[in-house]
């Protein structure tokens, strides 16, 4: 890849823990619309976030209509600088890779991701500094009235509807392959010592896979998209996140889940984004 090019990328800034961006805009011929809030936290025992967010609603109608909103979790890894660099950086290029692709939504995420690999894996090549460097990265786009997603890594994406909770990606690591493969149950994976022993990640390698769903997802009014680093599920069940989300504003629960994560020890960064779809999210107040 053309260094000059990452250069040029503008980098996106890991959140102040009290800071929320919010999105509110017709997203399809249906009428619907959303609320976001995203949050990021250092939590308890880092003294770096590496962590990453990004929310991203293109301005020109055009292409609104053609591209939709990107929304994603980064969780870096590396070191005491590397991980941070590789989280922003994988954020910046999958945003400018995506919206500038001439491929439809679903091609040009999964090629996103991939572009956003093989830089990471370049630029680190090149930085001794930033040998070994990676980053999760859980993907989500809304275009028309379907949803998409791409992932490498354990960051996770949740999907509420009607009052459960269910999880819409699938975690790269050791524990959840032996999961999987019906060696391990699910509640002892949770307390396994190696359960964040990634199997996938952007940049240590120049290729890598990325999952993908096999078609895309209709929505529905009132669904609710929870993204989310390890930091939060590790210390959060599944269903407290869907009884917290499903009584309150996106921004009030993002609060909620960081406090909960961080009153249970807060051993990793904590980051989570809530997109919430339809007419309840148009009465909604304003996000703080």
């Amino acid at each position: 890849m053309d260094s000059q090019i990452v250069e040029e990328l503008t980098p996106v800034t890991t959140p102040h823990p009290t800071t929320s961006s919010r999105i509110f805009v017709p997203l399809s011929s249906n009428g619907f619309t959303i609320n976001a809030s995203f949050r990021s936290d250092i939590g308890r025992r880092r003294e770096v976030n590496e962590d990453c967010w990004l929310l991203e609603q293109p301005r020109e109608e055009s292409v609104l209509q053609q591209k939709g909103i990107l929304a994603l979790v980064a969780d870096g890894m590396g070191g005491h600088a590397a991980g941070d660099v590789a989280s922003k950086l994988a954020a910046s290029f999958i945003r400018a890779k995506y919206y500038d692709s001439p491929s439809p939504p679903a091609q040009a995420l999964e090629e996103a991701l991939h572009s956003a690999n093989l830089a990471l894996y370049q630029m680190a090549s090149k930085q001794s500094h930033l040998r070994g460097m990676g980053t999760t990265c859980t993907a989500l786009v809304l275009w028309n009235d379907v949803a998409l997603s791409a992932q490498v890594g354990d960051s996770r994406l949740y999907l509420i509807r009607n009052d459960e909770i269910y999880l819409m990606s699938e975690d790269h690591s050791a524990v959840m392959e032996m999961v999987r493969r019906g060696a391990m149950s699910l509640a002892d994976a949770r307390q396994h010592e190696d359960k964040n022993i990634i199997l996938r990640a952007l940049g240590p390698q120049p290729t890598v896979q990325v999952s993908t769903w096999n078609m895309p997802f209709p929505l529905r009014d009132g669904d609710q998209f929870v993204l989310c680093s390890d930091g939060l599920y590790d210390l959060v069940r599944d269903v407290e996140i869907q009884q917290i989300v499903g009584t309150s504003t996106p921004s009030e629960a993002c609060e909620q889940l960081i406090a909960v994560a961080n009153e249970r020890g807060g051993h990793d960064n904590i980051t989570v984004g809530i997109v919430m779809l339809g007419a309840q999210a148009s009465r909604l107040p304003e996000s703080v």
